[in-house]
Formats: C-alpha cells, structure tokens, sequence
C-alpha cells in the first residue's frame, strides 16, 4: 500500500514538473523577441496562410516561435482577416499588436510622387512641366500623347485616329493634382490622367443624352471646350463664348480665335500680330481655315466642358476682350458694333 502511494505520488509530481514545463515553453513562447529600435520589413503576398506568414516572422525575428503564433490565432479566431502588403515591425511587439496591424492592414505607405497639371495647359507644356520636375523624360511623354501605345483607356475609342493632330491626346489628360507611386513612368502618368478625364466626364449629369443632343461627337466636343478654356477668364463668360462659337460655326464663318495661332506658334506670345494670324498653314488655324480645328489646343477644365455642352443661347457673333484688366469680354451681333467695342475696350486700358 505504501509503495503504490509512493508511485503515485511519484506520478503526480511528474505531471505536476510537465504541466509546468509545458506552461513555461507555451508562456515562453507567446512572449515577444529582446525589443529593439531597428524596424524590420516583411512581404506578405496575396494568398499567404497563416503557417507561412508565422515561418516568415519567425525567420525575421518578430516571434520566437512559429507554432505558438499559429496556436495563439486558432485560440483566438484570428487570421482570416490578415492583409497583403509591406509591413514594418519592431522586434518587440507582442502576438495582439502584430496581429492587430495584419488585420488592419497597417502597411507601409507607398513613397508618392506629387505634380499639378493647371487647367488650359498643352500636352508640351505638360511635358515641359513634369520634366523638369523629374517625373517623366520629355520626348516619351509627348510620344506618348502622339501615339498612345499601351494605354488602357475606353476613351481612347471615342478619340479618332487623324494624320491631322498634332497630339491624338491633347485635350484628353485632366488638368488637376495628382499623387502617383515614386517610380511611375510616362505610361503609369498618362494612363492615370486619362483615366480622370473619363472619370470626370462621367460625372456630368446625363452626360451622354447631353451629348448626343448637341449633335457634337466627343471630340468636337473636347475641342469646343479648349477653346473656351483658353478664350475665357471669367466663368459666367465660358457658356456665353461656346454659344458664339457654335453661332459662328452655324453661319459659316471662321472663327478666328487668336488661342488657335497661338497652339501653332508653340511658345505663346503676349501679344499677336496681323502678321502672327495668317503666319502658320495648318487646319488648326481659325483665321484660315473654317469650322473647328481637327482636335482640342489644350486642356480644358470641367467648367469649359460643361460650357460647350450647354451654350448660352445668344446672337451673338464676335467678342473682345476688355483691357481694363478684368478679363471680361465685351460681345456683338454685327461687326460695326464690334467694331465700336473695340474703341471701347482700348479706351478702358490701363
């Protein structure tokens, strides 16, 4: 009896010693690694399971043991919801705060690029613009806007191929503030800035029913709306200048917009001569040529865009622009009283 007692006792306290040795290496393991100042970077790909994700902090020193973490999720419910991406740690945080920032996706942020492309600029001076920013390399760029090749863009089908553009996509690359990832290239940039013209556009309450009433495709539309852009300062003139434009149009006059040399010229200058008008031979020229030029001359804003979609209606034909420094124009039926409007702007000038 006493010998049986004492095997007992024997077996009780060897439960006893393993009970504890085991709570001790499963409270060991669950506790974090030495802390330290030094943060560490892990990937953790799409579809990685958790048995994976546990070897690849394990073997970046985040946790001392992977099987224990494994253990801890299944005791916890947790997992399911971990997250793809770039995570930085500090050896130090414990099995919650890692699996907190797994679930909240808590990654590490994208280094990004910052540019503004101002409402009214050409696909050069965007180029221009990015170049000497860094961005892009000036001659892909406007490559690029000649001849997209790789953009993946559904407007590109409303957009038509015409021996007679200068930039199959001038017109068509949103003036706005973009953030992009560091290392974006010509293509990622054009592709995004396309993107927001399409996005905007759809924006436009019934746009497409307004559009095919106006009786204008996308790019007669596009271009009508550059040319208020470059035409117009004040906001409540833009509609009122797109029904000049389609006034015009409608009589088979020229529309001799002064913004359409200026397209030609490159560089624009402050003042154009007569000389400047009839200087360059090209379709995009309103002085010599009727209609609208083959495509848009700049980047219009969605107020100019909207202003072509929907003209004032008016009877008027010409307009000029004050020089008192406002920026307003002063607008006629007939070229006498154009004519009169001219003196008066000259008279007003500062």
């Amino acid at each position: 009896m006493k010998k049986a007692i004492k095997w007992l006792l024997v077996f009780v306290l060897i439960v006893i010693i393993t009970a504890g040795a085991g709570a001790a290496y499963v409270y060991n393991g669950i506790q974090p690694v030495k802390a330290s100042e030094e943060p560490v970077k892990i990937t953790i790909e799409p579809g990685t399971g958790t048995t994976q994700i546990a070897a690849i902090l394990k073997d970046e020193g985040l946790i001392k043991n992977n099987f224990m973490f494994v253990s801890y999720l299944k005791w916890k419910s947790e997992g399911s919801k971990f997250q793809a991406g770039v995570y930085e740690m500090t050896p130090g945080i414990t099995f919650d705060e890692i699996i907190s920032r797994l679930n909240s996706g808590d990654v590490v942020k994208a280094e990004m690029i910052r540019f503004t492309i101002p409402e009214g600029f050409t696909v050069t001076q965007m180029a221009e613009k990015l170049a000497e920013e860094g961005f892009v390399d000036k001659d892909k760029f406007l490559a690029l806007a000649k001849a997209p090749s790789g953009i993946d863009s559904e407007l590109l089908k409303e957009i038509p191929e015409s021996a007679e553009f200068i930039y199959r996509l001038e017109g068509y690359l949103f003036p706005e503030t973009y953030e992009l990832k560091k290392g974006s290239n010509e293509q990622d940039i054009v592709n995004r800035m396309i993107a927001e013209t399409a996005n905007r556009l759809s924006g436009i309450s019934d746009f497409n029913q307004k559009l095919e009433q106006s009786g204008l495709n996308l790019n007669e539309l596009m271009t009508v709306a550059s040319l208020v852009e470059r035409e117009v300062v004040v906001d409540s003139e833009r509609n009122v200048v797109a029904g000049v434009i389609y006034n015009r149009i409608a009589k088979n006059m020229k529309l001799e917009i002064d913004a359409t040399v200026q397209y030609l010229l490159g560089k624009p200058k402050e003042r154009l001569l007569n000389s400047d008008l009839r200087s360059v031979d090209s379709p995009y020229n309103s002085y010599l040529y009727n209609g609208l030029p083959p495509g848009p001359i700049a980047a219009p804003s969605l107020k100019s865009i909207e202003a072509a979609l929907e003209p004032k209606s008016s009877d008027y034909l010409f307009y000029v622009t004050k020089k008192d420094g406002s920026g307003e124009h002063l607008f006629a039926h007939t070229y006498a009283e154009h004519l009169q409007n001219i003196k008066k702007s000259k008279a007003t000038a500062k």
